[in-house]
């Protein structure tokens, strides 16, 4: 089996985005509101039988190109353990005006009120910025009560709920593990890989100015009483937070990108190729951030480069990246790791 390359995906969303993307990959930009692209997705948007999977070169669903062959695509141990499934969705986010506060419930929210296993951890690997000052803002300053969030989001107070998160600079490089349930929002002008869990549940703090209705589409059809359950409303301190982004792995050919924390929902790895990478059987997917080399297998070498995104499955063997290549690997978590 060999690697394939996955074409260009980019969804319509509430938000602004998408010209960074196209930049990216090389394509005309013909949506500003086309923010993110779903790379070997096979999930869904929330509430869609189809919009969000990914198809393939020869017209196939990946999501089924999966399902006829587990194993070959995932490996024995994590078809063992997940079934076909990768438990992991990859996408590219153009972040075209600040996000919306919001968050994601985590694994037992989903459980008990949506019928879900998943729930929305994410993490996101900065690969570019624009403007003077990028940031993201990422968990409360204090611990907030309920009714006082409550009131926030019925009255979208805007100002009271960014200043209650703190506001943390990025820059190229960065990367940031998102737990389920801590609110945030991308700030404008940032480019990411975004590795998550594999659903689309959102809840909205805000939504005032953006082009979607909060009131009906903001609480995933929960109501507010039982979707903001769902928010970390504890305080986090700098030291904690820092600790979602600590830079693992150092400065070698290979480097882990993400806290143990992140491992029972997925890997990141930054790979520059300059010297040669050799990656070791298993699923991932590969974003190219820049440059340009060769991707081989045992049964042949395929040109890669800047904005090209692969899946390269278990049964491709041992692959060699080289080049003056660098590249994001998002990987599904460890087949002996669950996460909670």
């Amino acid at each position: 089996m060999r690697p394939l390359r996955l074409p260009p995906h980019q969804l319509h969303r509430f938000y602004a985005g998408g010209p960074a993307i196209a930049e990216l990959r090389g394509i005309p930009s013909t949506d500003d509101h086309a923010p993110e692209d779903w790379v070997g997705s096979t999930t869904t948007l929330f509430g869609e039988e189809r919009l969000g999977l990914s198809t393939l070169d020869d017209g196939r669903l990946l999501r089924d190109a999966i399902a006829a062959d587990p194993e070959g695509f995932l490996g024995p141990e994590h078809t063992a353990r997940h079934g076909p499934d990768p438990v992991l969705l990859v996408k590219l986010l153009d972040a075209g005006e600040r996000l919306p506060v919001h968050c994601h419930p985590d694994r037992d929210f989903a459980r008990r009120h949506l019928d879900c296993p998943y729930g929305k951890t994410e993490a996101w690997v900065v690969i570019d910025t624009a403007g003077a000052d990028p940031a993201v803002h990422l968990g409360f300053t204090r611990d907030v009560d309920p009714g006082q969030l409550a009131g926030w989001v019925a009255s979208q107070a805007t100002d009271a709920l960014l200043a209650a998160l703190h506001r943390v600079p990025v820059a190229a490089g960065d990367a940031v593990l998102v737990p389920a349930g801590l609110p945030h929002a991308i700030g404008e002008g940032v480019l990411i890989v975004e590795l998550q869990e594999p659903t689309d549940l959102s809840v909205l703090l805000e939504w005032e100015d953006y082009e979607v209705d909060g009131t009906t589409d903001g609480h995933l059809g929960l109501g507010f009483d039982v979707a903001l359950r769902c928010v970390d409303r504890s305080g986090w301190g700098r030291e904690r937070l820092e600790r979602l982004r600590p830079g693992r792995g150092g400065n070698g050919p290979v480097r882990n990108l993400l806290p143990p924390e992140a491992d029972p929902f997925f890997r990141a790895q930054r790979l520059s190729a300059r010297d040669g990478v050799e990656l070791a059987p298993g699923f991932s997917i590969l974003v190219v951030v820049t440059g340009s080399g060769t991707l081989s297998w045992d049964g042949g070498t395929i040109d890669v480069a800047r904005g090209d995104t692969l899946l390269v499955p278990h049964a491709a063997g041992t692959v060699h990246v080289r080049g003056d290549v660098e590249a994001i690997r998002a990987r599904p978590p460890d087949a002996g790791q669950a996460g909670g």
